[in-house]
């Protein structure tokens, strides 16, 4: 898989997926999207854009839900050192908004990623 086989999407030497970021492998995972897209796809790439893409997506849902253990485990935390701060201060600050120990965890989790969105339950893609 080369430029030199017309295919500017391909890099000359793919790096393992657990060592691409996750904006760089979110961005190869769209390449890949955009190769099967077209009209035209390349038969001989075709199983190996497939498994890269479901390796991909493999890495990044492990990384999401890795990262919302972390969050729901510090969550408390952080609430719990803003309920002695908001019975220290009477629970608002001085703008009157809500403070670091209000409720704040009952709202869904919303995950940006490009065009697509996530409740938090599912992967945006």
């Amino acid at each position: 898989m080369s430029a030199a086989r017309g295919d500017e999407h391909v890099p000359e030497r793919e790096d393992p997926v657990g060592e691409l970021s996750y904006m760089a492998a979110s961005r190869e995972l769209d390449a890949i999207v955009e190769f099967f897209e077209r009209s035209e796809v390349d038969v001989d790439q075709l199983v190996a854009r497939l498994e890269r893409a479901t390796a991909i997506v493999d890495e990044l849902d492990r990384r999401i839900r890795r990262t919302r253990a972390q969050v729901e485990e510090l969550v408390p935390k952080l609430e719990a050192v803003g309920r002695g701060a908001s019975e220290r201060t009477g629970g608002e600050d001085d703008e009157g908004a809500p403070s670091a120990g209000d409720d704040f965890v009952d709202s869904p989790a919303v995950v940006g990623v490009d065009e697509g969105e996530s409740d938090g339950d599912t992967l945006p893609f």
